[in-house]
């Protein structure tokens, strides 16, 4: 946001966004950027994570649902 507009709270509030990761800086500036994005987060329904580690796993499980598949119990034990 400290680039000026358009930022990213203007994107959430555009529905530009589907998923944010937000991490902070423990100065103030960032600390109040990060409150209106949560705020416009959470108002829009945005999921939102505040950790790389949160980011990266929500990644990796996302890039899982194509590899998946449904298999019933009967198939796995080979009875169908």
């Amino acid at each position: 946001m400290r680039e000026g507009r358009p930022h990213i709270v203007d994107a959430l509030k555009n529905g530009e966004i589907a998923m944010a990761v937000n991490t902070v800086n423990n100065d103030a500036k960032s600390i109040k950027d990060s409150h209106a994005i949560r705020r416009n987060a959470l108002n829009g329904r945005i999921p939102l994570y505040t950790t790389t580690a949160g980011g990266a796993a929500v990644a990796e499980a996302v890039q899982s649902l194509n590899k998946t598949s449904v298999v019933s119990v009967q198939e796995m034990h080979g009875l169908k």
